[in-house]
């Protein structure tokens, strides 16, 4: 599975860091940083982040 975020779109609510803490985080400057090649396993978890996310910047490819 490959997570693609289109930066341009995302506007770092954090939506997706309540929804997948293990793939996205917000760095110290208060952007979004996240795994592009996360495990499988949380596979439900990104999906359910990429539903959550306000601008649908979030894609799952793979």
């Amino acid at each position: 599975m490959k997570v693609v975020v289109d930066m341009n779109k995302c506007q770092d609510h954090g939506q997706c860091v309540f929804a997948s803490p293990d793939v996205f985080s917000m760095d110290d400057d208060g952007h979004l940083a996240y795994v592009p090649d996360p495990d499988d396993a949380l596979r439900d978890e990104v999906e359910e982040a990429a539903d959550v996310c306000p601008l649908q910047a979030i894609r799952i490819e793979g």
